[in-house]
């Protein structure tokens, strides 16, 4: 059951900015929903059978959880050990120094990730669109049932052995009218409402995860043994790039100085090795490795200057009004 219970007043102020006065900036192309589909259906993940029978099932008032799971679960399950072959694949290709190998999987991988991301670009757009146009089109909204069932399941670089189907509920709602309010809408000042454009155009080499990449890039060619991309991301990027943005000193000199001058910094190299020494109890590993290797130690320096930008993240922090900075 699906309970809408909030305040007459509480509505009426939500509702009033987009109510008659409300403008869009910009037209947005219904034909962009078509466009996205023949994306999404082009890179072979799916096929319009399985696409048909999750909808079935989820359009059935009758349909049963059941029902549901033994729609979807093949589905996500070939995805997910796609995914996890192809980062088989990027280990081996790496200890075999195979750079075309390496590329081949990783553009499995990110292929894969940009088809989630996709289709979650699809169910927002088809949501706000049906309300505009009326595409009389049952494929369309075929589809955005099926990636909604499909988006929970993908859950890349945590694979188990079975598909978690608990992130997916078979749901009957129910409405229930509780009364009416009379709610007078006259807006008192305009809006405009922006359109939306370039859907699904993203990449998934964004800013920010190409900073992440590049950090297991370079840590893994620093440390050996049997470390996994998330231990070696929450060492750098998350216990020492941490304790190091606590050093009010560094966040002295970053908000003072250049980004070529703070690396030739003394203080910093001290601090990077205070920061390993003090995440040694829980990071024995590598923690050991760093201190007895100047080469690593300059290495891990140079990626936390590069892309774990610690650099702007100490002069963002100091810009921010911390004590360290004000002194």
């Amino acid at each position: 059951m699906l309970d809408f219970m909030n305040e007459p007043a509480e509505i009426l102020k939500a509702f009033k900015t987009y109510y008659e006065t409300a403008e869009m900036e910009a037209v947005t192309d219904p034909h962009l929903v078509y466009d996205l589909r023949a994306k999404l259906d082009a890179t072979g993940f799916y096929d319009d059978y399985e696409v048909d029978r999750v909808a079935k099932v989820d359009l059935d008032p009758n349909g049963t959880q059941k029902q549901l799971d033994a729609a979807i679960a093949p589905i996500a399950d070939r995805l997910l050990k796609r995914y996890k072959s192809a980062q088989a694949d990027m280990t081996l290709a790496e200890e075999k120094h195979d750079e075309k190998a390496v590329r081949a999987a990783k553009d499995q991988l990110e292929s894969l990730l940009l088809f989630k991301n996709d289709m979650g670009a699809y169910t927002r757009l088809y949501a706000f669109l049906s309300q505009i146009f009326d595409y009389g089109n049952t494929g369309i909204e075929k589809r955005c049932l099926f990636y909604k069932r499909l988006i929970p399941l993908l859950d890349f670089g945590r694979e188990r052995d079975t598909v978690d189907l608990s992130k997916v509920v078979l749901t009957h709602h129910t409405l229930k009218n509780q009364g009416k309010q009379v709610m007078g809408l006259n807006a008192d000042g305009t809006y405009k409402l922006p359109a939306m454009d370039a859907v699904g155009s993203g990449s998934v080499q964004e800013k920010q995860e190409a900073y992440l990449n590049e950090i297991i890039d370079k840590v893994n060619g620093l440390f050996e043994g049997q470390l996994t991309d998330d231990d070696q991301l929450v060492y750098v990027n998350g216990v020492l790039k941490g304790k190091l943005l606590e050093n009010e000193t560094l966040m002295r000199q970053a908000a003072s100085n250049s980004k070529e001058q703070f690396a030739n910094s003394p203080d910093l190299k001290e601090a990077v090795m205070h920061a390993i020494m003090d995440a040694l109890e829980a990071h024995q590993a590598m923690s050991t490795q760093a201190l007895g290797s100047e080469r690593v130690q300059e290495g891990l320096r140079d990626i936390l200057l590069g892309p774990a930008q610690l650099y702007e993240a100490l002069r963002a922090k100091s810009s921010s009004g911390s004590p360290a900075a004000r002194r």
